[in-house]
């Protein structure tokens, strides 16, 4: 998880949405501490954003929102969050992306995350058919990069 979340990072840009779905313990919050820590290196304490619901991470080039939103109760509260400054000025990896509702843009990259037996992950990347455009030659990078490596 710590490897892909590094490597993840390195195709982030700013309005990026990441929509991280999974059970609980299927490695969320692992996957955008990764993320988090290969953009903002300086960041060695990264905590889950569970109960004040989002963390924010400031740097002039690329800053980043993580929202947990297990919590959130009415989809319509994430824009009290701050979501919609997080959607044009940085990165927002969102966990538990299906509690806001309609509230997220079609053009993000979601990611599932599966919890197998003995500890096993598998994940899944999945684009909207409008956001091909925007995640495919990414993703292709990073897929000829990840086919080369040691896994």
């Amino acid at each position: 998880m710590v490897r892909c979340g590094k490597q993840l990072a390195q195709l982030l840009q700013a309005g990026d949405v990441v929509r991280l779905c999974g059970t609980l313990g299927a490695g969320k919050t692992v996957l955008a501490r990764s993320v988090i820590q290969e953009i903002h290196p300086q960041e060695t304490d990264v905590p889950s954003p569970t109960f004040p619901l989002v963390q924010f991470y400031e740097h002039e080039s690329l800053p980043i929102w993580h929202f947990d939103l297990y919590r959130l109760e009415n989809p319509d509260d994430v824009w009290e969050l701050g979501l919609e400054e997080a959607l044009e000025m940085g990165v927002s990896l969102i966990e538990w992306p299906q509690k806001a509702g309609a509230a997220l843009p079609d053009e993000a990259l979601t990611v599932e995350i599966d919890l197998l037996e003995n500890g096993v992950r598998r994940l899944g990347f999945f684009v909207d058919a409008n956001a091909h455009t925007q995640w495919s030659e990414r993703m292709a990078v990073w897929v000829g990069e990840y086919s080369k490596a040691d896994v």
